[in-house]
């Protein structure tokens, strides 16, 4: 080989080396990129599939939920079956080792990983919760014959302590999906399936605590007094509304009577004013200390239900365990599970006619010692009722679900360990210090000194704002209120004091509470800068504006609140709950992360 010809040679190994390297590379790519389709193509197929199976799973979760409060067991077993074979397939489809390999990939990764724990958590509920509240015997939970069998709700204690850990290990799992980066079907699903397991979560604790709590407070260790306190929305206080006609509650062993009976009006006024905490004070003066009927001012029930509890003994001698707030709303409720009562009298109290007979057709017709006799004459009636007859519990547990969810039933311990023990559940009525979603307060008290609440109806709007530099949020809210009141022929202890000048126009106290460590900006009414009073309670900025409003008039408030700093794009509203329900709207917004 001549010296000419050896670069040639070496040249053309090197060419085919090249090419030898890139023959390899090619075919490795074809390889691989055939293996990327094959699983993208299953992932695809299995994700066809599990969606297939997550939308009849939440269609049967729909009609198990419906058939267990009618009390449909039959129909409701056969749904349960039908719901575990969805929920077991969609968990199968997201399980497999192509959607683990597809979980790790770029771009979709996030989204199937959350599709796999949604399919995750309805299997979970479905194989573990559901079961064991439908093998239940739920008769445990109510009283017959005047008593609560404390035997046997201790004996099914045990059962739902597992229903509610398995919802509430649930409920945190999905809390820690990241929903950010998720397309938006998949955060919807999301979004939505977190809102059903937080009303599950509310319910199976609230069960819970009461089947361990309810021993005793019904006097297994040792006989307990309650006061129960009827709240009037006719004349509207910021937890519902003044408390009005009261019984003593007496509990031993599970048995349950009713004892003294009086209203609140009975307790005069205590001069010097009870202490009041300074915050509350700042707010409302020295009157929840000084005025029975004001104690509830505030909506943080338990400062409420200590002052009447304490204002109750200096009158009366008598020291009582704990206060438990209701309203007629929630009479309205029981009387679909007993059905219509007789009071005596001869007037009849039915679900459909309550509200209207106790909050405006008794002050019509009868004079200010009549209505007295005639509430707690009503009280005793479904009091009665509710403990004696048989009732189907599952719906006398329905009733107790809404009127918890809506707060119209409160209730304070004043023995500290078991008050911790209801934390900030809705039934203890507290007022958080810290928030998981951003809450806006629209708490209302009536200002004109008469019974003109029955009368309001009331709106409430909450849009979300854009992400601000300093991680807060600015939240729009607008209020309405509207007046159905005539102009004419009310008696005077409907029209009571008539602070508003007109008797006939509605003066209500409108106090808005800013998210936890937030803060109010500003406050218009009907598009013009209005005055408001301003304080905090308990990490909220408060405050509140004067609203009158004549006969068939509206009137509208719009108010700008800041949250702490969250990423989050939902709000919560807490109201008020009044004689009529709010109409409420919250438009949602993209997460900060987004």
């Amino acid at each position: 080989m001549t010296e000419s010809e050896r670069p040639t040679r070496r040249r053309s190994r090197s060419r085919r080396r090249r090419r030898a390297r890139l023959r390899r590379a090619l075919l490795s790519a074809l390889v691989v990129g055939s293996l990327l389709l094959a699983v993208g193509g299953w992932v695809g197929f299995r994700g066809w599939q599990a969606r297939a199976h997550l939308l009849n799973a939440a269609g049967l979760a729909r009609e198990l939920s419906a058939q267990v409060v009618s009390g449909d067991t039959d129909r409701a077993l056969r749904t349960l079956g039908a719901l575990q074979e969805q929920s077991r397939a969609a968990r199968s489809a997201t399980n497999d080792p192509s959607w683990q390999v597809g979980r790790r990939t770029p771009m979709v990764g996030d989204d199937l990983d959350a599709v796999r724990q949604i399919a995750a958590a309805i299997d979970s509920l479905a194989r573990q919760a559901f079961p064991t509240l439908l093998r239940m015997d739920l008769t445990s939970l109510v009283p017959t014959g005047g008593r609560l069998d404390l035997a046997r709700l201790s004996g099914v204690s045990a059962e739902l302590a597992r229903v509610n850990e398995s919802v509430q290990g649930t409920r945190r799992d999905l809390a820690m999906v990241p929903a950010g980066r998720l397309v938006s079907q998949v955060r919807q699903a999301l979004v939505d399936l977190r809102g059903e397991i937080d009303r599950l979560a509310g319910l199976t604790k609230a069960v819970d605590q009461g089947a361990r709590l309810l021993p005793p407070l019904l006097g297994a260790s040792g006989p307990r007094r309650y006061l129960l306190v009827s709240q009037n929305l006719a004349e509207l206080r910021a937890t519902g509304g003044m408390f009005g006609a009261y019984a003593v509650i007496e509990a031993e062993n599970g048995a349950v009577k009713m004892g003294k009976q009086g209203s609140t009006s009975s307790l005069g006024r205590f001069t010097p004013p009870l202490k009041v905490p300074a915050e509350t004070r700042a707010l409302w003066t020295d009157l929840p200390g000084i005025y029975p009927a004001d104690v509830n001012l505030s909506p943080h029930f338990p400062t409420a239900a200590a002052l009447y509890r304490e204002m109750f003994r200096r009158k009366t001698g008598t020291t009582v365990d704990g206060v438990l707030a209701v309203d007629p709303v929630v009479l309205s409720y029981l009387l679909k599970a007993t059905g219509p009562v007789l009071v005596p009298g001869g007037v009849p109290l039915a679900s459909e006619k309550v509200v209207q007979t106790l909050l405006n057709d008794s002050y019509r017709r009868l004079d200010v010692k009549q209505q007295d006799d005639f509430f707690a004459a009503s009280a005793a009636a479904v009091f009665d009722a509710f403990f004696k007859k048989n009732v189907n519990p599952r719906v006398l547990l329905s009733a107790f679900d809404r009127a918890i969810t809506e707060r119209r039933i409160l209730f304070w311990s004043a023995r500290p360990e078991e008050q911790r023990t209801f934390g900030d559940s809705r039934m203890a009525g507290t007022l958080p210090e810290q928030d998981t979603v951003p809450t806006v307060g629209v708490f209302l008290n009536d200002g004109s000194g008469a019974k003109l609440g029955y009368y309001l109806r009331q709106t409430a709007n909450v849009t979300v704002g854009e992400c601000r530099p300093d991680g807060r949020r600015e939240l729009r809210l607008r209020v309405t209120l509207r007046s159905t009141a005539p102009k004419s022929g009310l008696t005077e202890s409907v029209l009571g004091l008539g602070m508003a000048g007109d008797p006939y126009t509605v003066r209500t106290l409108v106090s808005i509470f800013s998210p936890a460590g937030g803060a109010v900006l500003e406050a218009r009414l009907d598009g013009v800068e209005t005055a408001v009073g301003s304080g905090t309670e308990r990490r909220r900025q408060v405050a509140t504006a004067s609203v009158d409003v004549a006969p068939g008039a509206e009137r509208a408030l719009e108010v700008t609140v800041l949250t702490a700093k969250t990423g989050v794009g939902q709000a919560e509203l807490w109201l008020t709950p009044t004689a009529s329900p709010w109409t409420t709207q919250v438009h949602s917004a993209p997460s900060c992360e987004q």
